[in-house]
């Protein structure tokens, strides 16, 4: 049974940004599905779902993250293939568009992750489109961080967006692309490019993608906690005792997406949202979750 599950980010989304963070996983969701309905792999679903999600302005992912102190973006994606456990991720990227292609493009590499300058070098060399950095900063980020510098730092975006896939030959990927959270100093980095804390993929037990507070998932490893309750508990299960985990240990905030082998579909967070979709063999259009307008 093929199946994908798409989210955009767990935070408090603002009433006026809520539509299109429906419309956003809605898009992306479909465009996955239909690489799956085709024939196409795991890997090429979730590349495209997340490729969707990195360039809608909305999401903070590609064009429209948010901005460090220095006033631009810096991308961070991951990619992994459930298989043979092969992972390509880049952090610190400035003026590439859609890092989850380089993601992409380093899984079949000695090397799992590139930062900074690195990265860009082996984006420029495998032909993957860059852009001037301006281009990918939107109006809504230039004020979301003129507040956060005049102090007002509220629940802003410290989110990430990502899916998870299974293919008709069992195959699994999961990726995952952020623009960080706002006003953070250049050269950060959160979670999602990092195995084990952002996601993890294996096609035997379960594919997990986790997006809210980066230095909180980071501390606990999210995405393997979850990983590893989902070798005993349905994926549902699992996704929320993650997430409680989390919460009670050290007041973190986020959530998971979580597809396992035997069809099941898990997700949970502690934040007010966390827009999703997810569409399998067994249902005709995306359902959706995580979000109330």
């Amino acid at each position: 049974m093929s199946s994908l599950i798409v989210h955009a980010g767990a935070w408090d989304v603002p009433d006026a940004e809520k539509a299109a963070h429906v419309a956003g996983v809605d898009r992306a969701v479909r465009a996955g599905w239909d690489v799956l309905r085709g024939g196409g792999t795991a890997v090429e679903a979730v590349t495209l779902a997340v490729r969707t999600l990195e360039d809608d302005a909305a999401l903070n992912a590609g064009t429209g993250s948010v901005l460090c102190r220095e006033g631009r973006v810096e991308l961070d994606a991951a990619l992994m293939e459930g298989s043979d456990l092969r992972v390509g991720a880049v952090a610190g990227l400035r003026d590439v568009p859609n890092p989850i292609l380089v993601a992409g493009a380093l899984l079949d590499e000695q090397e799992v992750l590139l930062v900074g300058e690195g990265a860009a070098a082996f984006a420029a060399a495998r032909g993957i489109p860059c852009c001037d950095p301006a281009d990918l900063v939107v109006e809504r980020e230039q004020k979301r961080l003129a507040a956060w510098r005049s102090g007002q730092r509220g629940d802003d975006p410290a989110d990430t967006v990502g899916a998870v896939a299974f293919d008709a030959e069992r195959r699994m990927a999961v990726g995952s692309s952020t623009g960080g959270r706002p006003g953070q100093p250049s050269g950060r980095l959160g979670d999602a490019p990092v195995p084990g804390c952002g996601f993890y993929a294996d096609e035997r037990v379960a594919g997990v993608a986790c997006t809210g507070w980066g230095e909180d998932i980071l501390r606990t490893g999210l995405a393997r906690r979850a990983f590893e309750l989902a070798r005993t508990n349905a994926a549902q299960d699992a996704c929320w005792l993650a997430v409680r985990e989390l919460e009670r240990r050290i007041g973190g905030r986020g959530g998971a997406v979580m597809l396992t082998p035997d069809g099941g579909i898990g997700y949970a967070f502690n934040t007010r949202s966390m827009p999703l979709a997810w569409i399998d063999d067994d249902v005709d259009q995306p359902v959706h979750g995580g979000i109330s307008t």
